[in-house]
């Protein structure tokens, strides 16, 4: 039995013996050569403009010296160019930032746009499954533009029709290893295209001293550390509900004493209150006088003061109902942020089933209803899963700190977080690399940011209640 095969005719063959070898000739059709000429002129003309048009800096320093040599012989083309380079220096030690930004990275993404991705692009699609090879041919994803900040590349990526970003983030490992990053980092830029992130070195890796307190009091978005690009972490608490997941020694407290660092003036001026619920006596109890009577620390105490923030909370919702449907803090009404530390201890392993139901509907009740009238939540816990934390997804912004599986960071930042780059059971163990460094996904964007958070130490803590304890409260 023959096989048809494209471009030949099986029939009218005739063969007596079975073995027999039929040789299948395809059709071929021969290109005039002006055409493969200018088909391969016109990819060449292409290429040369979006190399220019990508990468000025780095045509215009190979393109001059060598028209120079063309046009003068080499030493006149080195009298020519000599005050270059030596002006460039001159740039560098005088302003290095205004150097790197508008040269030095630019040279760089020329450089690693060349030697390394370019390079490497076509046996990194292939062997990770991003591209394919079929009939003698490679199908690949085209790679685009290629920037570098001070601290990471950023790859432009056009996807292969049929693909989706899940094939992407399920091979960011791959993608990585590939072009030799710590760790990759996949985001959507628009329909068919991607942002790749590798990072080339980590900013995050010195810890931070504590912040200075604010001159001016705010209740606004509060510094309380520093994000990968080198930017303020601002961390908005009017309006949202923050919930910090991290395993024992993340830095949870680094993000709790943060944000009550950055409140003191805000606490001062009578525009702040903050709540205290501390179950462990470990943590918030450095600070009790910075809290006056809205302080708990037995089960007992925090259903007592969890149920008057839910009192507090209607009251106002009853005095603003049809007259405003935001709260802007007073002094009269001033903005209450609930922290509650370890708030697992009181939903999941507390013995009194009467406290868990109390402390789980007063907390349900405030994260649905509180922040329209002016009352937050920020809550933190070591062990994400539902049946310890059933109202997790409650808190619009969620931080991942720290955490002991990868199964975990889903748990915490929603579905597909890990996915785009949130590695936070990465994070080193040891408290000088890792406490305090986590993953941030606001209730408006899907894409994890990482940051790091300030330190507060013990002796910074101690100076925050001398100086900003209410008079009468007692330091302990």
């Amino acid at each position: 039995m023959f096989r048809r095969l494209p471009g030949d005719e099986a029939r009218n063959l005739v063969s007596t013996t079975p073995d027999t070898a039929v040789v299948f000739r395809p059709a071929v059709v021969t290109t005039p050569a002006i055409i493969t000429i200018a088909i391969l002129a016109g990819r060449l003309l292409v290429s040369l403009v979006r190399t220019v048009w990508r990468h000025p800096i780095a045509v215009v320093v190979l393109a001059v010296p060598s028209v120079l040599c063309w046009l003068y012989g080499w030493q006149t083309a080195l009298l020519l160019v000599a005050p270059i380079p030596a002006g460039l220096i001159a740039w560098a030690l005088v302003d290095r930032g205004s150097f790197a930004r508008w040269v030095g990275r630019r040279l760089l993404a020329w450089w690693r746009l060349i030697f390394v991705y370019r390079r490497h692009w076509q046996p990194v699609m292939i062997v990770s499954g991003l591209g394919k090879h079929l009939r003698g041919r490679d199908y690949l994803p085209r790679l685009g533009k290629v920037t570098c900040s001070a601290w990471a590349d950023t790859v432009t990526v056009r996807m292969l029709d049929g693909q989706t970003v899940k094939d992407w983030s399920d091979r960011t490992d791959h993608l990585a290893h590939g072009f030799g990053a710590p760790s990759c980092r996949v985001q959507v830029v628009k329909a068919g295209r991607l942002m790749l992130t590798f990072p080339r070195r980590d900013p995050l890796a010195t810890p931070m001293p504590a912040l200075p307190i604010p001159a001016v009091p705010t209740v606004g978005p509060v510094e309380i550390g520093r994000q990968e690009d080198g930017s303020p972490w601002l961390l908005k608490i009017l309006g949202t509900h923050v919930l910090v997941a991290g395993a024992t020694g993340a830095g949870k407290g680094s993000i709790i004493w943060s944000t009550i660092r950055a409140l003191l003036p805000a606490l001062r001026a009578g525009l702040v209150e903050i709540w205290a619920l501390d179950p462990k006596l470990m943590e918030l109890s450095f600070g009790r006088a910075l809290f006056g009577s809205h302080y708990a620390a037995t089960p007992e105490e925090c259903a007592e003061l969890l149920e008057k923030a839910v009192k507090t909370m209607q009251e106002r919702a009853a005095r603003f109902g049809g007259v405003q449907r935001s709260h802007t803090p007073t002094v009269d009404d001033p903005f209450i942020l609930v922290i509650v530390d370890e708030v697992a201890f009181l939903t999941a392993y507390q013995a009194d089933k009467d406290l868990r139901r109390r402390v789980s509907a007063a907390l349900a009740t405030l994260t649905t209803q509180g922040r329209a009238v002016g009352v937050g939540v920020l809550a933190a816990l070591q062990d994400p899963r539902k049946e310890v934390m059933s109202i997790r997804n409650l808190f619009p912004d969620k931080i991942a700190l720290r955490l002991d599986e990868s199964e975990q960071v889903d748990m915490v930042l929603g579905d597909g977080a890990r996915d785009r780059g949130a590695l936070a059971d990465q994070i080193s163990p040891n408290p000088d690399k890792g406490a305090g460094i986590g993953y941030v996904r606001l209730e408006t964007s899907p894409d994890p940011v990482r940051v790091r958070a300030a330190y507060v130490s013990d002796t910074d803590i101690h100076a925050m209640v001398a100086d900003f304890a209410p008079e009468g409260g007692e330091a302990r």
